[in-house]
């Protein structure tokens, strides 16, 4: 038995997840078959085996990876921001608008809800927090209103998380994500001390 390298594992893993985005971006979870991943990737089932478990495994880390990337993202909102109210609502919109991207549509939207349940505790719990923070320095800040920070997190953070479903799940996707927009519009002004 040939012993690899911590680099080549690390590499096989990343071929494999790379793969399994692509694919099921295009295809979907369901209609993806784990000979056909391993063929794409020129690997085997042993190493989907070794590094996943098996193709709910491997959706999850591709969600996860994926969550990842959504989470840089939205931070390089708030980091960029002049104004914290207006990086947090912009913040807000861009996770809206990140639905009608495809792989965030296809995977993390729609097979991840109803192959793993939707998104793992670990994810929303680290949304809710980080949101949390954000709006105690708003509240700190004089500019929203006092609350409990993690109970107004958790309903914002639930309202875009459901919202950003419902425009996936449907064919006008850009009509929703405008009517979604607007409300988050109206959803947000009531938080504010001024609005």
């Amino acid at each position: 038995m040939v012993r690899r390298t911590r680099a080549e594992m690390e590499e096989t893993r990343a071929t494999l997840l790379a793969t399994a985005r692509k694919v099921f971006s295009e295809r979907g979870y369901a209609d993806t078959s784990m000979d056909d991943l391993t063929a794409q990737a020129s690997l085997t089932r042993g190493a989907l085996y070794h590094h996943f478990g098996d193709k709910k495994g491997l959706l999850a880390a591709v969600v996860a990876q994926i969550d990842a990337e959504m989470d840089e993202r939205l931070q390089a909102i708030s980091d960029a921001a002049n104004d914290p109210w207006e990086g947090f609502c912009q913040r807000c919109r861009v996770y809206l608008e990140m639905a009608l991207e495809p792989d965030i549509q296809r995977i993390v939207l729609r097979d991840a809800r109803g192959v793993l349940g939707g998104a793992s505790a670990d994810a929303q719990r680290d949304c809710v927090e980080s949101m949390q923070r954000l709006i105690d320095a708003l509240m700190c800040q004089g500019i929203v209103a006092r609350a409990s920070p993690q109970a107004l997190a958790s309903l914002i953070y639930g309202s875009l998380a459901e919202a950003a479903l419902w425009i996936a799940d449907g064919e006008d996707a850009s009509t929703r994500l405008v009517q979604s927009v607007a409300a988050l519009e109206l959803l947000l002004r009531g938080v504010l001390v001024r609005p």
